[in-house]
């Protein structure tokens, strides 16, 4: 009979370090969206999880880099949904609705919320110009599936910057008032703002 080693395999010592990164990551979030980027101390977040302060300069580094790691995750997930609505089959409009209700339950979820209530001018230079680029990227994938819509005839011919900051402008703004104790799931608060940007307020 063999024996079972009492000693993890380089793979479970991965795998645990990373759970231990992501619940570090999870509870700065929170804290950051809580109380703001400035008013947050690591040692809050430290508190939360019963550890110590240097173990999450270990997992995740100082403020700075705890806050860029959450806008990033947060900036990440959007783009995620970008690229698996672009292959959904389907209408234009079908694909644009799909991205559009997930970039809203995004919003309302913690990385998204603390991506929409970071300001970049918290961030470094260097954090700045990641933050920046990446916001480039989302708002250009939604043009995209914006003009696709308009090329198949499934929406109207129109200004598809002028509607990707009007969609995201409205969407955007979940992250300030949701709240996941209310009423309605973030899910329902989602497909019923899509349905009203899409279908407009007029009767049927």
């Amino acid at each position: 009979m063999t024996d079972i080693s009492p000693f993890q395999t380089p793979s479970q010592k991965q795998n645990e370090r990373e759970a231990k990164r992501k619940a570090v990551l999870r509870a700065a979030v929170r804290i950051f969206n809580e109380r703001g980027f400035h008013a947050t101390l690591l040692e809050d977040v430290a508190v939360s999880l019963g550890i110590s302060k240097p173990t999450i300069y270990h997992y995740l580094g100082n403020k700075e880099q705890v806050l860029l790691q959450c806008v990033l995750h947060g900036l990440e997930q959007l783009m995620e949904a970008a690229e698996s609505a672009q292959q959904a089959p389907g209408r234009g409009i079908d694909r644009l609705r799909n991205y559009l209700r997930r970039y809203a339950e995004i919003n309302m979820d913690d990385f998204g919320r603390c991506v929409i209530r970071t300001g970049d001018e918290t961030l470094s230079e260097e954090g700045r110009s990641k933050f920046r680029a990446l916001k480039g990227e989302i708002d250009l994938a939604m043009r995209a599936l914006i003009e696709q819509a308009i090329a198949d005839g499934s929406i109207a011919p129109c200004d598809s910057k002028l509607l990707a900051f009007t969609l995201a402008g409205a969407l955007n703004w979940p992250a300030r008032w949701f709240s996941p104790q209310g009423t309605q799931s973030k899910e329902e608060v989602a497909e019923q703002m899509v349905d009203l940007l899409t279908a407009g307020f007029a009767p049927r």
